[in-house]
């Protein structure tokens, strides 16, 4: 249910389980981590989803079972973040709970007009991942991140944009387009220069 696929220079991966909403079991998550892992070395990664929506978080059954608590969402958020070329979240919908952190963990993200944000994780009783608030509260600052993560406030891809929580709105047709486009000089730069560059970020 995870796509990746290799191409000029760069991968991507694409959440494939379109009819539920691209909610996260446990062997996705580990199968997103692998296949960030196999990017090593790449001079891009974009991160997207089937469908209409990016991905509703974890699926349901299993995070009874446990899956919120898992630590193969921190891991897979450290693994994005710490991934040495550029990375972006081409987010072809809506982006819910824990699906937040791999997205947030990009470099950049664009979004379909559609999408929603929300991380409903104070109305289920679970921790959000560690780093979540500290990465949303860089971005957007630490009131709006509350709003998101202790108040669960849900934002249109708009709001996102103007909370700068994304960067560009883009139709659904034209992501992976624009992501590679927005990757073209990483795609013909010497990976010492872009690896160079990425640390001064770190």
């Amino acid at each position: 249910m995870i796509k990746v696929q290799q191409q000029d220079k760069t991968t991507l991966i694409t959440l494939n389980r379109p009819e539920k909403a691209n909610a996260l079991t446990e062997q996705m998550l580990q199968d997103l981590c692998n296949a960030v892992d196999t990017a090593e070395g790449q001079h891009g990664l974009i991160l997207t989803g089937s469908g209409t929506v990016f991905s509703a978080g974890a699926d349901l059954e299993a995070a009874r079972n446990g899956l919120a608590l898992s630590t193969l969402w921190e891991e897979l958020s450290f693994k994005v973040a710490q991934f040495k070329g550029m990375s972006i979240a081409a987010l072809n919908g809506t982006v819910a709970g824990g699906a937040n952190g791999m997205a947030i963990a990009c470099d950049i993200r664009l979004v379909a007009p559609h999408a929603k944000f929300f991380y409903p994780v104070m109305k289920l009783g679970i921790l959000p991942q560690a780093s979540d608030p500290i990465r949303m509260q860089r971005l957007i600052g630490r009131a709006k991140a509350k709003l998101l993560i202790m108040a669960g406030e849900k934002i249109s891809a708009s709001t996102a944009l103007d909370w700068g929580l994304v960067d560009y709105i883009v139709e659904p047709e034209a992501l992976i387009e624009e992501a590679f486009d927005l990757l073209s000089d990483c795609i013909h730069a010497d990976f010492e220069h872009i690896d160079a560059i990425s640390k001064m970020f770190k």
